[in-house]
């Protein structure tokens, strides 16, 4: 493990202890559906991220889904259960150890934070209402959240001298435009039946500012 690697992981760590200290854990403990969404919500993630193509190791492409899981649990547990799957695709190989900090802050915190900023800037700037809340919050930034972090991902695989930048261009961040579609669908598609079918699940859909007429 490098040194990037070593000082990753304990700002990873870091930021998940403080994460988790902001957190009302009496209420979590007594509220038996958000247990279920946040527990249902990190197997589904997990079971996800298991099923990845790529040549190299570490250039891999799979799903992210990580902007409807931010708006579906809000910030805080969004990037505790992104971790929690992190964690669990790790322990069975997809990943590996060294990488865990880095996956971590430029795959797990990194989509989330942003996911979360755009969601706030659209509900304080822009129109509330349904058509907003599905492209502005959940499509667009979920196709820009995976360019992102394949974009991120490659060039500390450049810096670090992991592999060429020839390489990585050709082996990962060339198919970023064929995943922004299909990734911006699985988001937006996932809070248009949520926030149709259980809208009470998702943290930062409300009626009376997206649906309700003054």
């Amino acid at each position: 493990m490098t040194t990037l690697q070593s000082l990753a992981v304990i700002v990873f760590i870091s930021v998940l202890i403080l994460l988790a200290r902001r957190l009302q854990w009496s209420g979590f403990i007594q509220d038996r559906t958000q247990q279920h969404l946040v527990f249902g919500s990190t197997a589904a993630l997990f079971f996800l991220w298991i099923f990845r193509v790529g040549i190299f190791s570490g250039l891999d492409v799979h799903f992210l889904w990580l902007t409807a899981l931010t708006l579906t649990l809000g910030f805080h547990w969004a990037a505790l259960a992104g971790s929690a799957a992190l964690l669990g695709v790790t322990l069975v190989g997809k990943e590996t150890w060294e990488m865990l900090g880095i996956n971590g802050l430029l795959g797990v915190l990194a989509p989330v934070s942003v996911t979360y900023l755009i969601y706030m800037l659209s509900f304080h700037k822009l129109p509330r209402n349904f058509f907003v809340y599905v492209f502005v919050c959940a499509f667009f930034p979920g196709a820009a959240m995976i360019a992102m972090k394949m974009t991120l991902l490659g060039s500390y695989y450049t810096l670090d001298g992991l592999y060429d930048w020839d390489t990585v261009v050709d082996n990962y961040l060339l198919l970023i435009p064929l995943l922004l579609f299909p990734e911006g669908l699985l988001n937006g598609m996932t809070m248009t039946l949520l926030i149709v079918y259980r809208p009470h699940w998702v943290c930062t859909f409300h009626d009376k500012f997206y649906l309700d007429k003054p």
